[in-house]
């Protein structure tokens, strides 16, 4: 059920993403709501694909620190 629901939700924020001229702000968004609800892989994902398609954007930016900050609290747990 929780692998629907990220699909759904992923497919949906896409369809927003296309309805809106502000790619890389909708893509940080939905990475920032997959963290929250603890889907770390998708979340990683989609920050790596804000540092590919928008490297020079703010949100690049943001990402990359979300990424840092991923690795850091992984290293706790292995």
């Amino acid at each position: 059920m929780n692998r629907w629901c990220s699909t759904a939700l992923f497919v949906f924020a896409l369809t927003l993403t296309a309805c809106t001229g502000d790619k890389p702000k909708e893509l940080l968004e939905t990475a920032e709501l997959e963290e929250r609800q603890h889907n770390v892989v998708h979340a990683r994902q989609l920050y790596e694909d804000i540092i590919r398609l928008y490297p020079t954007s703010p949100q690049a930016e943001i990402a990359r620190a979300r990424l840092t900050s991923l690795s850091q609290g992984q290293q706790g747990v292995e």
